[in-house]
């Protein structure tokens, strides 16, 4: 049987013990990693392997040992509990040993949970699990958590009672980090937040965000937006020693510049606009671009975009000859002594 989207959030919080496995694949071994993680820990607690209830296999050695599989499926534990045969990295090379395996599974035998790359429709593999009324197929693909996974995320972090405003700053984060440095940051605020008293804020989730050039990018961005110009000359330099590329500054220039453009462009004032975004800004980012739209009119941010789009023309020409970086670094402070003049 095949399971999609919620119902993989639900299962793996709370799964079977008498079914004969799972499939666990997709293209983002980190992604997959992790959903494997926690569905072996809900299934057989946090005690499995030191009790002996946790087999491990290389999808890698069952070539070399085919019987290890079903060795393994049928061994028993001397510790009460479910077993889980793990294996790790399976390919479609392996479909027809790993089918004979889990033919010989009983009732009684260890739940098999096996991981993957992408398979394709065809995959004998993914036929079998999908097809198999007493199995799962999970397809996890390159999305962003859920709310309902974000949830989930928050109560194994023990933190309970998380305010709206911060709940929506955590869901907005989730669409701009990586699977494992979203955990991350969750494991970081509820180490912030060990026995406090205070409801949790929004200035605490973005203290708890993991920094990265970005935030070197964004401080370059906000001088720019607010006329900054003093500040520009070391800030781009120090882009240019991290080896940041003129086209992503480009990119984020137009992305921010864009964003201008429709909170000034909304009829019903800049308070709407900031609104309307999506994904949706809070805290001092929110405070920070409501400021700045209030210095970029409409038509100072149409101009900006417009600036932009030539930039980004330039920087793509086969025929440039003048250097990429200089280029960008004008027209940021062509855009910042904008921003001074009303």
């Amino acid at each position: 049987m095949k399971l999609s989207g919620a119902q993989i959030t639900g299962y793996v919080g709370n799964p079977e013990p008498q079914r004969l496995g799972v499939l666990i694949y997709g293209p983002d071994a980190m992604r997959v990693a992790l959903k494997r993680q926690d569905l072996i820990k809900a299934l057989a607690g946090p005690e499995a392997e030191q009790e002996m209830r946790l087999a491990r296999l290389a999808g890698s050695d069952l070539r070399k040992d085919p019987a290890s599989l079903l060795d393994a499926i049928k061994a028993q534990s001397f510790f009460p509990g479910p077993r889980v045969v793990f294996v790790e990295d399976v390919t479609d090379g392996l479909s027809k040993l790993i089918i004979a395996a889990l033919e010989e599974w009983q009732d009684g035998d260890g739940q098999v949970i096996l991981t993957a790359g992408q398979l394709r429709a065809s995959s004998a593999l993914r036929k079998f699990f999908e097809q198999h009324k007493n199995a799962y197929a999970m397809a996890v693909y390159a999305d962003p958590p859920g709310q309902q996974e974000i949830q989930q995320m928050l109560e194994k972090a023990g933190l309970n009672d998380v305010p709206r405003e911060c709940f929506q700053a955590l869901v907005a984060l989730a669409q701009s980090l990586e699977p494992g440095g979203f955990m991350q940051t969750i494991e970081k605020l509820s180490l912030y937040r060990l026995n406090a008293l205070s409801p949790m804020t929004v200035e605490e989730v973005e203290l708890c965000a993991p920094v990265s050039r970005e935030a070197e990018i964004d401080e370059a961005l906000n001088c720019v937006s607010e006329g900054r110009v003093d500040e520009l000359a070391p800030i781009m330099q120090r882009l240019m020693t991290q080896g940041t590329q003129p086209v992503t500054l480009c990119i984020s220039l137009m992305r921010h510049f864009k964003m201008l453009f429709t909170i000034a462009s909304h009829p019903a004032g800049a308070s709407q606009g900031i609104a309307q975004l999506r994904p949706p800004l809070f805290g001092p980012r929110r405070n920070r671009v409501q400021r700045q739209a209030t210095i970029w009119s409409l038509r100072k941010a149409k101009f900006a975009v417009e600036l932009l789009v030539d930039l980004d023309l330039k920087l793509r020409s086969a025929g440039q000859t003048a250097p990429n970086f200089a280029l960008v670094e004008r027209s940021m402070i062509r855009l910042a002594m904008m921003a001074r003049r009303s």
